[in-house]
């Protein structure tokens, strides 16, 4: 999302060195250099620390660095000085969002879009927020008014093309990723997005061309990495395993170049995350929750297959990866001035209560048509202590599948920010090993309200498994669920295609890689091909 400059006019007040100093500032804002930009702008901020342009620019700047409840103070304090101006409102927005406020953001973006119509980064930044927060129909709204505005903003584009990718509209997708590669070759998000719709071949030449973007001088690293994932797809399909698993490791050695995942680190917490809730804290009184169903996973598991099982029944509302767990729990930890779980302890049921409704009030988006939704965001496992809490009556489901076949998935698949995990063997078996520990913990601590998915027991017996998921959850059997594969929704995740197919068995492969996935097979204790 995108602060945006200030023209002169907003300039007015300050001297022409302040001016001077409050545009290098803003430039620097503007390319994400937070550090840079406060070293910038602190001598006009000293001179001027009223000013509105002086206090949005520090609202973008203390978002960045995550100080958020100093930016919502300076941009709140710049926008009682203007309320309607436009640029102040989408400032606004951007940092109501980075601090997880979303419907305030949304409703300052919606502000914004109304003050200035032709505002093409408004319309983006509200496409953003509303994908982020699962409303595709209003973001692809939102993103087509920015694309129309502003044909060459290649970011709304691309996520155009996503959101089209989700509502199955699979050919208009690869159209819109098609326009972007036209001018730019070299777009990394463009080709991975074709490479993600699974269900459209590439072209004859793609390959060729994907390796050409690779050596392209304009290419950043985020573009190489992206088309690095592509290309390892598209030798996936021709058959060339050893040539695909080369250019997978080529596109996480790049991410490990900017950032190596902390295995030690993540373990050590995540032994302090269960120890938390051992014994299980008193939750809230009231059995508040019934409407809820997290299913959890590590991602490529088979957790947007039961979701969209789950949403083909008439009761419930498919939300996708919601964010408002996390949120909740964040918005509890900055009150506290603790990091979670640290606070555990000194929770009352009351407080347990507080945060449930908190969570409920944040999803009434998802229970207005339907009585059930879910919530299937994938690491929402780090909460099911907290969950079990604040949601007594919540139903939760821990989706597993082979664990070769899971971590080689997520190995190939071009996984948002926040999974540094799957850059190595090594860490996505330390990750798949913390998940598995984590889930039998809890199924020996909440065995009535915890309900294990075998993916492969679905799979195999797909009506016997459907019949017990509808019956955990406290549904009667419905046969569409059956008929999931016909069920019209949007569907947000690397699956999305897959699961509006009929059930295949012939998912597994590592098989075709043979003793190339050997070193997976050692990080994770598995017997070696042919052992």
């Amino acid at each position: 999302m995108s602060i945006s400059p200030a023209p002169p006019r907003r300039l007015l007040g300050l001297s022409q060195e302040a001016i001077q100093q409050v545009v290098a500032a803003a430039q620097s804002l503007e390319a994400g250099r937070a550090d840079e930009a406060e070293r910038q702008l602190a001598p006009a901020r000293a001179a001027y620390p009223a000013h509105a342009e002086v206090l949005r620019l520090t609202a973008g700047i203390a978002s960045l660095q995550g100080r958020a409840i100093e930016a919502i103070r300076a941009i709140q304090q710049a926008v009682a000085q203007r309320p309607d101006d436009p640029l102040y409102q989408n400032t606004l927005g951007t940092v109501l969002a980075e601090a997880g406020e979303y419907d305030e953001a949304i409703a300052a973006l919606k502000r914004c879009c109304e003050l200035q119509p032709g505002y093409a980064v408004a319309w983006y930044n509200l496409g953003v927020l509303l994908t982020r927060c699962v409303r595709n129909d209003e973001a692809v709204a939102a993103l087509e008014t920015a694309v129309a505005l502003a044909p060459d903003h290649v970011q709304a584009r691309a996520l155009l093309a996503d959101l089209l990718r989700v509502a199955n509209r699979a050919d208009e997708a690869a159209a819109e990723y098609r326009r972007i590669i036209a001018t730019r070759p070299y777009a990394g998000m463009a080709w991975w997005g074709l490479a993600d719709i699974k269900t459209l071949p590439f072209a004859p030449n793609d390959i060729e061309r994907m390796r050409d973007a690779l050596v392209d001088a304009h290419a950043s690293d985020d573009d190489r990495m992206a088309t690095g994932f592509a290309l390892a797809k598209a030798l996936d399909d021709e058959g060339h395993y050893a040539q695909s698993l080369t250019a997978l490791e080529q596109a996480n050695a790049i991410a490990l170049r900017r950032r190596r995942w902390d295995a030690a680190g993540f373990a050590r917490a995540m032994v302090g995350m269960r120890a938390a809730f051992v014994p299980p804290p008193v939750s809230t009184p009231e059995p508040i929750g019934r409407e809820v169903i997290f299913i959890v996973s590590l991602p490529r598991s088979g957790s947007t297959l039961i979701e969209h099982i789950l949403a083909s029944h008439p009761r419930v509302e498919g939300a996708g990866e919601l964010p408002n767990l996390p949120l909740v729990i964040a918005e509890e930890s900055r009150r506290r001035r603790q990091p979670f779980p640290q606070w555990v302890g000194a929770m009352q049921p009351e407080d347990w209560q507080r945060l449930g409704q908190r969570y409920l009030a944040r999803t009434t988006h998802w229970t207005r048509e339907r009585a059930m939704f879910t919530d299937k965001l994938p690491n929402n496992w780090y909460f099911i202590g907290a969950i079990r809490a604040m949601l007594p009556a919540a139903h939760i489901l821990a989706v597993r599948r082979d664990p070769l076949e899971t971590c080689f998935s997520c190995y190939r698949q071009r996984l948002p920010a926040g999974h540094d995990y799957t850059r190595t063997f090594d860490g996505l078996a330390t990750f798949w090993r913390e998940f598995d520990t984590s889930i039998r913990a809890a199924l020996a601590l909440h065995p009535a309200n915890l309900l294990e998915v075998v993916y492969e027991h679905l799979i195999a017996e797909p009506e016997r498994e459907i019949r017990r998921l509808l019956e955990f959850c406290g549904l009667p059997f419905d046969p569409h669920c059956l008929e999931f594969h016909t069920t019209q929704r949007d569907v947000r995740s690397p699956s999305a295609m897959q699961v509006r197919q009929p059930l295949r068995r012939d998912t597994a492969r590592a098989p075709r890689y043979g003793a190339l996935l050997d070193p997976l097979r050692v990080a994770l204790g598995l017997p070696l091909v042919g052992a």
